[in-house]
């Protein structure tokens, strides 16, 4: 009765308009897909993509109270995060770092080598840093394990959740295990490519936790310095 497409591709257009649903809500990136929705809004690229979602929402009538942005782990994933966290040589009391240094997109990714830098900085500080990654990305994190810090690469990604969750502070680029991080309340330090819309990609309602280059400069050209004086202030506020 009722089919709703946050996403708006050409895609979950089409599958929309195939299930002849009688009513069909969605977000309009271009103008021959509207013709696949009974309602729809012109898709905003100059707002985070959540409160896109609910602007949709809202102007279909429904009425938004206060927004919950809460994940919840299994308890069974969170124990098998857990043994990890142990086998990997993390002690629970101490602070640790959880750092995520790629995403599905190259121009996304800060430095490795900058990673590794600012790891090296906060471990000489007594904070833990611990790697994480895909199962594709062991390779690339091979000079991290060189310098001795641990790597969960290729563990499940709710494992990977977990693994945050019992972290500090989460430090990385645009990419899912960040946004989840902020949906289990965790401390993020996000470091957003913002050469296109530059007040579009941030965490959820922490517009303030996101580290941006300077106007007309690429992300690599955010300095270790700043994003490492941006984790001594999440740190500080977890005290």
């Amino acid at each position: 009765s009722l089919v709703v497409d946050l996403q708006g591709y050409g895609e979950t257009a089409l599958i929309t308009w195939l299930t002849r649903a009688p009513q069909r809500w969605g977000t309009v990136y271009e103008s021959l897909r509207g013709y696949a929705y009974t309602r729809g809004i012109k898709r905003d690229p100059t707002i985070h993509p959540g409160e896109g979602n609910l602007l949709l929402l809202k102007e279909c009538g429904l009425s938004i109270g206060a927004v919950r942005n809460d994940f919840v782990l299994p308890e069974e994933t969170l124990a098998a995060a857990r043994e990890l966290f142990a086998t990997l040589g993390l002690d629970a009391t101490r602070p640790v770092m959880f750092i995520q240094p790629f995403t599905s997109s190259l121009h996304k990714n800060w430095p490795v080598e900058n990673y590794l830098a600012l790891a090296t900085h906060w471990r000489n500080a007594g904070v833990q840093v611990l790697f994480g990654g895909g199962p594709g990305e062991r390779e690339r994190l091979e000079p991290v394990s060189r310098a001795g810090f641990p790597v969960s690469a290729g563990a499940p990604l709710l494992v990977s959740a977990g693994l945050v969750k019992l972290s500090n502070v989460i430090v990385g680029g645009d990419t899912g295990l960040l946004h989840l991080a902020v949906a289990m309340n965790k401390r993020v330090v996000f470091l957003a490519d913002v050469s296109k819309y530059p007040n579009r990609f941030y965490p959820f309602r922490h517009f303030d936790w996101k580290i941006a280059p300077p106007a007309g400069r690429r992300l690599s050209d955010i300095t270790v310095p700043t994003v490492s004086e941006a984790c001594k202030t999440a740190l500080a506020g977890l005290r």
